[in-house]
C-alpha cells in the first residue's frame, strides 16, 4: 500500500510541475488558479510522500517520489508544452527508469 502512496505522490508533484508551466502560460486571473492548483497539488503530495517514509526507507521514498516526478515532468514537457524529444534525453529518461525499478526490487 506504500508503495501506491508513494506513486500517488508523485504524479501530484507531476501536477504540481504542471500547474507551473501552465501559470507561465496563462495571463489575467487565470494565472491565479494555476498556482493556487500548485500549492494544493505540492501539499497533497508532501502529505503522501509524508505517509509512504512512514514504513519505507527514506533514502529510496525520496529517490522513487523525485524519480516519478522527474519523469513524469520530462513527458508532460515534451507532450504538453512541445518540448524536445531527443534521442539523448529519451536515453537518460529511460536509464531513470531502470534506476527507478531497480530501487524497487532491492527495497525491502
Amino acid at each position: 500500500m506504500n508503495w501506491i502512496i508513494l506513486v500517488i505522490a508523485g504524479l501530484f508533484e507531476v501536477a504540481f510541475a504542471a500547474c507551473l508551466g501552465k501559470a507561465k502560460e496563462a495571463t489575467g486571473t487565470e494565472v491565479t488558479y494555476w498556482y493556487v492548483g500548485f500549492l494544493v497539488c505540492l501539499s497533497i503530495s508532501m502529505f503522501l510522500l509524508f505517509k509512504a517514509t512512514q514504513e519505507l526507507p527514506i533514502g529510496t521514498t525520496y529517490a522513487v517520489w523525485t524519480g516519478i516526478g522527474a519523469i513524469g515532468t520530462v513527458l508532460l514537457g515534451i507532450f504538453v508544452f512541445k518540448e524536445p524529444a531527443s534521442f539523448w534525453r529519451l536515453f537518460f529518461l529511460s536509464t531513470l527508469i531502470i534506476s527507478i525499478v531497480g530501487l524497487k526490487i532491492v527495497s525491502h
